[in-house]
């Protein structure tokens, strides 16, 4: 296999977008956000992502197929009431950098290409003059009847990326997972990495 990480913008992203759908619905419907994807709501995210300036896709490729992928744009591009709760808590999202989904086919984990994601998405956000990026993470509770076994989150993982959970500034997304009738609201915890002064 040849595995390679590239960043894509602009009409690059365009070309790549039905393999980072079908890589969402597939990574997504698993522990912990349990998403019942379709690819109507695939194809308005993804169109409302590419609108946004400065965005960016870092994609996985085992030759010229995607096998994972991860998304940035400027935080002043997400939805006024996902910035609500950055604001409510005197957070300046001017110049913050949110990163969207981080996907990656099972076979292809533990090879170091989560470490690539951040590292391109947050060289991506400072040449864009970002002094923070942060990302949302589903809160789930710990007697969920899907929650698997053993399940291990990925907190030290983010917290070794130099990210921490900002107490108390969660978010609030609305998706459909495989026990909803609809969508419905899920809490989303914040974390935040200062990027001023990184190399």
């Amino acid at each position: 296999m040849s595995l390679t990480v590239r960043t894509l913008t602009g009409p690059e992203i365009a070309a790549a977008s039905d393999a980072l759908a079908d890589l969402r619905i597939a990574v997504f419907a698993d522990w912990p956000y349990l998403y019942d994807g379709n690819t109507a709501y695939e194809a308005e995210y993804l169109r409302e992502f590419m609108a946004a300036p400065d965005a960016v896709l870092v994609c996985a490729l085992d030759g010229d197929r995607v096998v994972g992928a991860a998304t940035a744009s400027p935080m002043s591009a997400q939805d006024a009431a996902f910035q609500a709760p950055y604001l409510a808590q005197g957070v300046d999202v001017s110049r913050m950098f949110y990163f969207g989904e981080s996907v990656l086919q099972p076979a292809y984990r533990g090879r170091g290409i989560g470490h690539a994601f951040f590292d391109h998405r947050e060289a991506h956000a400072r040449g864009c003059g970002a002094l923070a990026s942060t990302f949302a993470a589903v809160i789930r509770e710990e007697d969920h009847p899907d929650r698997p076994q053993g399940y291990v989150p990925l907190d030290a993982f983010w917290r070794r990326r130099g990210y921490e959970p900002i107490p108390g500034l969660i978010a609030r997304l609305s998706w459909k997972d495989h026990r909803d009738e609809d969508e419905c609201e899920k809490p989303m915890q914040c974390w935040v990495r200062d990027l001023s002064g990184q190399g």
